[in-house]
């Protein structure tokens, strides 16, 4: 593309970006794609109709990383992006047409060992131990360790990798790839008292699982926990982000993580204050029925929650029924290794909560050991540490969603109290001697922060909650979504596999409740983090709709890869990489090959990222580029074609949702356009945003109120074009008209009559605007089309955006054909004028 200025691109927008989004536009910074590089996007992403671009991670982080989630310094914007000139130039650019920053905030961790120079914050603690200034900054347990910080980063025992260890301008080097401080008068020492005189200690990485003394970030050894409860290491943490919100770079904030913060009321209370309550949305993954804490000052979560209504009401339960049932059939599964949802769940739960996180839990064992011994009651003394650790598992893993918000200084809300003590009961059954089950009331009444205060007490309620947030996370999405996989479009972030599909009432409860309380929180179908796309899952969404064609082609594709001369190394693994070659598209081995490895990996059956097997991965590989990349792909595209009109309604439905309920629509690096993918790190591919952009520059329909041009009869209109229209069309609709879909543009769920009614879903924002979408469209194709079933469309002239099609209605509750509202295309977008 050539350069871009600073002046406005024709079609832009120049009047000041709203201090709410009207649509956020996702970009994945990385040194090959840094500031500058979006900067040639801003002219595009304006004529699409977005108010804001949403950054990833822009501070200081690991030497060429692709994600930016591993900082290792938070007073400098990253050099290999630009830095902060290259930050700058890239919003003037954006504010000139319009646009303003989103910036993707990282305040849980941040990396370990830092890679860098001496100057860091971890440098300092590693060179100075719990007498460094910095220090106070990581939540670690210097106790546990006997004073030392211990690094689990070796390749094997800290004897046998001896040889890798040299000195070097006073620091101690790891082979090529790591540098650490030496204590001062320590270098010249021999190698065994050199190592033991340092305030860390090297050991093998086999020993984080059980020996840990700092909290992480989930599972990963290297990216350290932040304790920014701590009002110093918040402002230190904060100072750079904060200024470039004070000067206007950046107008808006992502928070990543907060389930993993000691207190994330607290810190989204203080956030607020410092930012003058700049627009800010909060990484949150609900659990089905879970409500967002009221008191966090937020505009509401980044919209995971949106995703799951969206495809669960796009998600035909009795097709699915019937996928499970062959699913069983074909893969085998025992109940508890992905045969049935509920008891996968536990089994993956019990293994994490003992293996995994083992020295997380070893951490709160030794805390409510203490405080039990110093009781002064004596009600909670003579617990032995095995049914405090026993008592903690069973109820962690109880809780049903990622966790409690106990604060420090008041009681835990009714519904907090109600969850822990019902996890509590259930955690009772796991002990012989019902005496000895009291352990529980014990581990439950510190979790709700009741045994009085002090250090260890304070301790075990925060770190409770963030252990449950971290078992949630690596159990559920990161295990047993692996392991029960009957329709792979199910086993999203936030979703809820075992129950994926939402009626229609329940999907405008939803959006009801959430223009109530939420008006300006985020809405997604496709992010960074999604294990496959939109366009992905919109395949698989369909195929839910024909569990006969699937029954039909999964033995004809097995067959046709045993004829290649390859089989899959197990029928679990094999039926996940079939739906997944049917998603992609694309006959890739590398893309297919890599998302198939990390689904083997991540479900640990037959091989795993600490224990992985050589053999089954060299015949995974094999089976991917042999059948479903080699020999079986003409039967995959075959079965796309007879998906494809299913496909194409719920691509348009998914987008159409999306962009027009309520909330702010956060679009994805290319999504705009067709883009499946698969789980990072296929998602996170560079994109070809300049095709993307030249074809959006072309007119759009409906585009400052021009009538859309109008094709041949007989002229196709592929699907990515026909993406692409309408979400350009939509985006652009919210940005002149801002106030349709802001905290007054009411929802108000439609209703259709007759014999199709079920699959018509639609809705009118501020009276101003109707979405009519088609809901699982066989059901209507089946049928000979929409029949009787009309819509009642509230009396005015509505204008179709997409097809320029004018409607009078003239009474109210006037039914219109469904069949007329949708003779060109499975959704519609009306403007009422006037």
């Amino acid at each position: 593309m050539t350069p871009t200025s600073a002046a406005p691109a024709p079609g832009a927008r120049t009047a000041p970006p709203p201090a709410v989004p009207t649509a956020t536009y996702r970009l994945q910074l990385r040194p090959e794609f840094p500031f500058s590089a979006a900067e040639q996007l801003v002219p595009h992403l304006a004529r699409l109709g977005v108010s804001h671009l949403h950054l990833s991670p822009l501070l200081e982080s690991a030497a060429g990383s692709a994600h930016g989630y591993d900082v290792t310094r938070h007073d400098l914007v990253r050099p290999e992006l630009g830095g902060e000139d290259g930050l700058r130039s890239l919003a003037r650019t954006a504010a000139a047409h319009g646009m303003a920053l989103v910036a993707d905030l990282v305040p849980n961790h941040m990396a370990v060992p830092s890679p860098a120079a001496p100057g860091d914050p971890l440098w300092d603690v590693l060179l100075h131990g719990r007498g460094s200034r910095h220090a106070r900054w990581f939540d670690i347990d210097w106790e546990a360790g006997g004073g030392r910080l211990l690094l689990p980063v070796l390749g094997g025992p800290v004897g046998a990798e001896t040889e890798s260890f040299r000195v070097a301008d006073g620091e101690l080097r790891l082979g090529d790839h790591l540098r650490l401080p030496l204590c001062e008068g320590t270098a010249d020492l021999p190698l065994p008292r050199l190592l033991e005189a340092q305030h860390y200690r090297l050991a093998w990485w086999r020993l984080a699982r059980t020996e840990l003394n700092y909290r992480r970030f989930f599972t990963v050894n290297e990216l350290i926990a932040l304790r920014v409860e701590d009002p110093e290491v918040f402002e230190a943490t904060h100072r750079t982000v904060l200024r470039l919100v004070a000067e206007g770079v950046i107008g808006g904030l992502r928070v990543d993580h907060p389930d993993g913060l000691a207190d994330p009321a607290g810190y989204f209370r203080r956030l607020s204050e410092r930012t003058g309550g700049v627009w800010t949305v909060a990484e949150k993954i609900l659990g089905r029925g879970e409500r967002l804490p009221l008191d966090w000052r937020v505009a509401g979560t980044t919209g995971y929650d949106a995703l799951h209504h969206i495809d669960g009401v796009l998600t035909d339960g009795r097709g699915l029924a019937g996928l499970t049932e062959q699913y069983r059939a074909w893969t085998g599964a025992e109940p508890d290794l992905g045969g049935e949802w509920e008891a996968t769940v536990r089994r993956a739960t019990a293994r994490v909560v003992r293996h995994d996180l083992a020295a997380e839990v070893t951490r709160l064992t030794r805390a409510a050991g203490r405080v039990c011994a110093a009781d002064p009651s004596q009600r909670f003394r003579d617990h032995a540490p095995w049914a405090l650790r026993t008592a903690i598992e069973e109820t962690l893993a109880a809780l049903p969603v990622y966790r409690p918000y106990v604060p420090a200084d008041g009681p835990a809300t009714p519904a907090d109290e109600a969850m822990l003590r019902s996890a509590a009961e259930r955690a009772r059954t796991a002990f012989g001697v019902p005496a000895e089950s009291d352990a529980v009331v014990a581990v439950r009444e510190l979790a709700l922060g009741r045994l009085g205060s002090g250090a260890d007490r304070e301790d075990f309620r925060a770190r409770f909650a963030q252990t449950s947030a971290a078992l949630r996370a690596k159990a559920v999405e990161d295990l047993a979504f692996y392991r029960w996989t009957p329709l792979l479009s199910a086993c999203e972030v936030g979703g809820e596999p075992g129950g994926p599909a939402v009626a229609p009432d329940v999907f405008h409860d939803f959006c009801e409740r959430r223009q109530r309380d939420w008006p300006g929180t985020g809405t997604v179908v496709s992010t960074h983090d999604t294990k496959r796309s939109a366009d992905v899952r919109a395949v698989l969404l369909a195929l839910a709709e024909h569990p006969d064609l699937w029954a039909r082609a999964l033995p004809a594709l097995a067959e046709e890869a045993e004829r290649a001369g390859t089989r899959p190394p197990d029928a679990h693994l094999a039926w996940g990489v079939w739906q997944n070659a049917l998603g992609l598209g694309v006959p890739d081995p590398e893309r297919l090959g890599g998302a198939a490895l990390k689904s083997a990996r991540e479900a640990a059956l037959h091989t795993g990222w600490t224990e992985p097997d050589a053999a089954y991965e060299r015949a995974l590989a094999q089976f991917v580029k042999a059948g479903p990349c080699g020999a079986a792909a003409p039967l995959l595209s075959a079965l796309r074609e007879e998906l494809a009109e299913s496909t194409r309604a719920v691509t348009l439905a998914q987008t159409l949702l999306q962009l027009t309920m309520p909330g702010v629509p956060d679009l994805y690096q290319g999504t705009e356009t067709l883009a499946p993918a698969l789980v990072d790190p296929d998602n996170r591919r560079p994109v070809a945003f300049p095709e993307a952009a030249l074809r959006a520059v072309a007119p759009v329909p409906g585009d400052d109120g021009a009538a859309p041009p109008r094709e041949e009869p007989g002229d196709p209109v592929d699907l990515a074009t026909e993406k692409l229209r309408l979400t350009a069309v939509a985006l652009r609709l919210r940005r002149d008209h801002p106030a349709w879909f802001g905290p007054d543009g009411e929802y108000r769920a439609v209703t259709a009559d007759g014999p199709l009614g079920s699959h018509c879903l639609a809705f009118t924002r501020a009276g101003r605007v109707l979405t009519v979408v088609t809901r699982l469209a066989r059901g209507v194709d089946g049928r000979d089309g929409w029949q009787d079933t009309a819509l009642a469309v509230p009396p005015g002239v509505w204008t179709d955006r997409s097809t320029g099609r004018v409607l009078t209605v003239t009474e109210a509750g006037e039914g219109v054909p469904v069949a007329e509202l949708l003779a060109g295309a499975p959704v519609a977008l009306l403007v009422r004028t006037g």
